[in-house]
C-alpha cells in the first residue's frame, strides 16, 4: 500500500469512527459517569436482581431528572445512552409479555431523549449500545477472547445473556479487516487498481470466513431456551410489536407514543457496509427495512454505508474487466457473506423458531416472551421472510462466466 493509501485510509477511520484492530466497536468503553449521574449507574448496575425482584419500576419512579448537560464528551454519552437503555428496557419489560409499561417516566425519557439527540441515536436499546458499547476486559493487560471478557450491563439470562452479547461483539470484531478492505477496494476503484481492488476483496472474503466461524461460538455459550424465554423479551421494541401495538409514550417528551425498533443484527453497519461494496440490492420491504435500520446506528458509521453507496458500482466495473481472477475475487467474497446469511439463518432457527414452538406447545410462560414474538424479529421484521430474502439477494449478486464474457463484448 502506498503513501497515500495509508494517509487515505487514516482519514477514513477518522471520518467514520472506525478503528483499525476493533472495526466499528467502541474503543475502550467507560464503566464510570461523575457522581451526579450515580443514580442511572446504580440502576443499571444492579438491573438484573431488581428485574426479578419486581423492584425496578418503583426505583424508578424515584429517580430525580437529570439533565444531560454534565456529560463533557462522547464516551461519557455512550455510557449515560447505554445505561438509560438497559433501564427503560428493564423498565418497560419487567413484568413480561403481559404487562408492559406503555409510558416510560420523565426521569428516564426526557434525558434519554436528550442524549440520544447529541448522538444521533434513538431512544432505544441499539445494537450499537448492547454489542459495540457494551463491553470490558477482566484483565486489562489480557487480549480480546471470550474468557477475558465481560459485560458492563447485563439483563435476566445469566451466562446466556452474557455470551449473547460477547459472542455478538467477536464477530464484529472479526469484521474489522473486511471494513479496511472495503475501503481499500473503494479507493483502488477511484484509480482502476485493479491488484488494489483484488487485495481488499479478499480481505473481505477472509473476514466474512472469520465472522461465520465466530458466529459458531454461540452454540457453547447462549442456551436457546434461556435466550428465547427469558433475554428475548428485554431486546424487543415497540413497532411492529404486538406486545405494545401503540407504541411507547416518552413523558414529558412527546404526547403521542413513538414507535421504535428494538435491537437486531439488521443494525449491523459492518454487514450493510459489505451489502454496499459488493451492490447487493435489497429490495421492497426487505430493502425499506434495512435502510429504516440505519437511522438506529451512530452517524459516522451511518455515513460510511452512504458514502459505499454513492461510489461506481464495483460489481459493473468488474463486469467490463477482462479479467477472470478480478470476477472470481468478487464471487468468493459474495459466496462467504451467503455463507454467513445461511449461518445465521440456522442460528436464529434454533434460537427463536425451535424454542418458540415449544413455548406454544406446552403454552406461554407469564414472563417470557411465550409465542407473540415466534415470527418477529427484535427489530420488528417478518424473521424468516427477511433473512431469506436478503439471503436470495445475495445468491443473485454472483457473477457467472457468460454475463461477465457478455458485458465485455458489449463494450
Amino acid at each position: 500500500m502506498d503513501t497515500y493509501s495509508r494517509e487515505a485510509l487514516q482519514a477514513d477511520y477518522n471520518a467514520f469512527d472506525i478503528s483499525k484492530e476493533l472495526g466499528f466497536l467502541l474503543p475502550e468503553p467507560l464503566t464510570n459517569l461523575p457522581d451526579y449521574y450515580r443514580v442511572w449507574l446504580d440502576l443499571a448496575n444492579n438491573l438484573t436482581h431488581l428485574i426479578e425482584s419486581h423492584k425496578l419500576r418503583d426505583m424508578v419512579h424515584k429517580m430525580p431528572v437529570l439533565s444531560p448537560d454534565l456529560l463533557s464528551n462522547h464516551q461519557e454519552l455512550r455510557l449515560a445512552h447505554l445505561a438509560l437503555g438497559f433501564i427503560s428496557m428493564g423498565y418497560v419489560w419487567e413484568e413480561g409479555q403481559y404487562a408492559p409499561a406503555e409510558i416510560l417516566p420523565k426521569a428516564l425519557a426526557l434525558p434519554y431523549w436528550q442524549v440520544s439527540h447529541k448522538l444521533g441515536l434513538p431512544p432505544i436499546l441499539t445494537y450499537a449500545d448492547s454489542v459495540l458499547a457494551n463491553w470490558k476486559l477482566k484483565d486489562p493487560a489480557g487480549g480480546m477472547e471470550i474468557e477475558n471478557m465481560d459485560l458492563i450491563f447485563s439483563f435476566p439470562g445469566g451466562e446466556s445473556c452474557k455470551g449473547f452479547f460477547i459472542v455478538s461483539l467477536l464477530v464484529e470484531m472479526a469484521a474489522s479487516s473486511g471494513i479496511m478492505g472495503a475501503l481499500e477496494v473503494m479507493h483502488a476503484m477511484k484509480i482502476s487498481d485493479l491488484i488494489g481492488i483484488r487485495k481488499g476483496l479478499g480481505k473481505i472474503t477472509q473476514s466474512l470466513k472469520k465472522m461465520t466461524e465466530t458466529m459458531s461460538l454461540m452454540h457453547n455459550h447462549v442456551d436457546p431456551t434461556a435466550f428465547h424465554g427469558t433475554l428475548r423479551i428485554f431486546v424487543s421494541g415497540w413497532r411492529d410489536n404486538p406486545m405494545l401495538p401503540k407504541g411507547l409514550l416518552y413523558e414529558g417528551v412527546s404526547n403521542e407514543p413513538v414507535l421504535l425498533s428494538g435491537g437486531s443484527a439488521a443494525q449491523s453497519s459492518a454487514i450493510q457496509c459489505f451489502d454496499a461494496l459488493l451492490c447487493i440490492q435489497h429490495e421492497d420491504e426487505t430493502g425499506a427495512y434495512l435502510t429504516r435500520m440505519r437511522d438506529y446506528m451512530p452517524p459516522a458509521h451511518r455515513q460510511l454505508i452512504e458514502t459505499l453507496l454513492d461510489n461506481p458500482s464495483l460489481r459493473d466495473f468488474i463486469l467490463t474487466c477482462s479479467s477472470s481472477d478480478l470476477w472470481q475475487d468478487y464471487n468468493s467474497c459474495v459466496s462467504a457473506l451467503v455463507d454467513l446469511r445461511n449461518y445465521h439463518l440456522n442460528t436464529v432457527t434454533k434460537y427463536i423458531i425451535v424454542p418458540g414452538n415449544k413455548a406454544r406447545g406446552m403454552g406461554c410462560p407469564l414472563r417470557g416472551v411465550g409465542n407473540m414474538l415466534n415470527t418477529t424479529g427484535t427489530g420488528g421484521s417478518n424473521l424468516m421472510g427477511f433473512l431469506k430474502s436478503v439471503r436470495s439477494t445475495t445468491l443473485k449478486a454472483l457473477i457467472s462466466e457468460r454475463l461477465s464474457v457478455a458485458r465485455q463484448t458489449e463494450m
